[in-house]
């Protein structure tokens, strides 16, 4: 079935003008043409179902990832596999730690997202910040938001933590950032989370897209408050995991339908009966701060009492110089 399959798709991709294959190659799907279009070639790539991976097949994967480092693509050609099948082999076989992190490797973390960041600045800005930092201790660089979270090379970030893959790190990175750009307070628990959830599924539905590709996660994440798009993309995943059945089989619109028709309403009674109980208070989601100061997101947690309250002082007495995008 496969087989043929596979010779109707080329078959009908030789046939058909490009201007005319990708449109009615996704006719009747609710997703934009580009996806559907890469999906098709991942499905039918050959490639792709080679079966299980040798000791042979291995042994080649490590000698060759040795050699060349990350370049999945130029790999899979030599070992006759896909450029994504190579990559997740490699994941599985690489010696990684899991479960908890231990202080040594977030550590590592913090520093290697720090550097990688600075590594992306411009001449211009670096000079900005040795100038500053020349200026004297009691001066503090800030910077913007979406540095601490969009072009960030995982991979790099890997390589100097070590223990990691970047998927690890990046998830890891996500539930830091967010812990310190809200300073800790719990957002998505109890009250809060109820109220969270309502906002998401409400503004979900008002936006009314035919897509996930079509939201803007930074603009969503205000529903919320002061977090990473990223978070408010595990939360809306966890969401529709937990109170959508069967949602796999669901085009989005119809996960948005059922969770503002069936799942919304019991949400609602639940945060009001919750309301009802004395001293019970709801956050108001904080407005998403477009600047952040560099010791407030890259410092290094210690046992010791009253860091909290140092860098507090700290933070209030510096002055900032912003490092734009």
């Amino acid at each position: 079935m496969y087989r043929d399959d596979l010779d109707r798709f080329k078959e009908f991709k030789a046939q058909a003008p490009l201007i005319t294959f990708l449109p009615t190659l996704g006719r009747n799907i609710a997703r934009p043409w580009k996806l559907i279009y890469y999906r098709a070639k991942k499905m039918f790539d050959v490639n792709n179902y080679k079966g299980r991976y040798s000791e042979r097949d291995t042994k080649k994967l490590k000698m060759y990832q040795s050699l060349l480092g990350n370049d999945w693509k130029t790999i899979g050609e030599m070992v006759a596999r896909s450029s994504l099948s190579v990559a997740l082999k490699f994941s599985q076989i690489s010696q990684r730690n899991r479960g908890a992190w231990s202080k040594s490797e977030t550590q590592k973390l913090i520093k290697a997202v720090e550097e990688v960041i600075l590594k992306k600045m411009s001449p211009q800005e670096l000079e900005d910040v040795d100038s500053k930092l020349r200026e004297g201790p009691e001066s503090c660089l800030s910077i913007v938001r979406e540095k601490l979270y969009k072009g960030i090379s995982w991979v790099e970030v890997e390589a100097k933590v070590k223990s990691r893959n970047w998927m690890q790190c990046k998830s890891k990175w996500t539930e830091i950032l967010t812990k310190r750009m809200t300073n800790g307070r719990c957002i998505y628990h109890g009250v809060n989370g109820l109220r969270a959830k309502v906002n998401l599924i409400e503004r979900l539905y008002k936006i009314n897209v035919e897509d996930t590709n079509e939201i803007d996660w930074e603009d969503l994440a205000s529903a919320i408050g002061d977090v990473p798009p990223s978070y408010v993309q595990t939360k809306f995943s966890r969401l529709k995991a937990t109170y959508v059945p069967f949602w796999q089989k669901k085009t989005f619109p119809e996960i948005i339908d059922y969770l503002y028709e069936t799942t919304l309403p019991l949400l609602k009674e639940k945060l009001e009966k919750m309301m009802e109980k004395k001293g019970t208070e709801i956050q108001t989601p904080a407005a998403p701060k477009q600047v952040f100061l560099f010791r407030d997101i890259f410092y290094y947690e210690d046992d010791s009492e009253g860091e909290d309250v140092e860098k507090e002082t700290a933070a209030h007495t510096c002055s900032s110089t912003t490092l734009r995008g």
